[in-house]
């Protein structure tokens, strides 16, 4: 899993660094040599952006700062929270899932018409597309660790609810907030 966290943290990164030296190479081409500026920039920043979006969603589940009942989860008994977060794990997988397949026949569409953008790049959208599938797969194999985690190897000390902090994220315990 570390390994996994940590191509998903570096594509992340080198999808914002690159999405960062096409917006900076836009600006100065702009301003400075309008003969060497790219139409298309804008472009090219929202598919890296919405491929880190896609990605980085896996870490946001791993750390629960994914969609959860995080309020109802801290008032409830702790076996109660247990028995919540296996279903919302259940509920995720399912959207999650869904959502993959969705994805997929909106990659496939796109692959059969072979649709590309309207702009001078002529990117072909279905490499876009697949962010979702991708991403969502990704969602769906952190869900089902955690269902399994909730289900076979729960441990009331260290699995309370609540949102995991970076720095947190191997077994350290939280810092409470007084």
């Amino acid at each position: 899993m570390k390994f996994w966290d940590s191509i998903e943290q570096k594509l992340v990164g080198f999808l914002g660094i690159f999405a960062l030296a096409v917006a900076l190479w836009q600006v100065i081409g702009r301003y400075a040599t309008p003969d060497h500026a790219i139409s298309f920039a804008e472009e090219i920043i929202v598919y890296l952006m919405i491929w880190a979006v896609m990605i980085v969603s896996s870490q946001l589940v791993k750390r629960d700062g994914h969609v959860r009942p995080d309020l109802v989860l801290r008032i409830l008994p702790i076996q109660v929270a247990r028995w919540v977060e296996v279903f919302n794990c259940l509920v995720a997988i399912i959207f999650c899932g869904g959502m993959v397949w969705y994805g997929s026949s909106i990659v496939e569409t796109a692959i059969m018409i072979d649709e590309v953008s309207s702009s001078d790049l002529q990117f072909p959208m279905w490499i876009y597309y697949l962010a979702l599938p991708v991403g969502t797969g990704l969602m769906t194999v952190r869900y089902i660790a955690k269902l399994i985690d909730y289900i076979a190897f729960y441990d009331a000390g260290t699995m309370k609810p609540g949102h995991v902090l970076h720095d947190n994220v191997d077994g350290l315990e939280t810092p409470k907030l007084n």
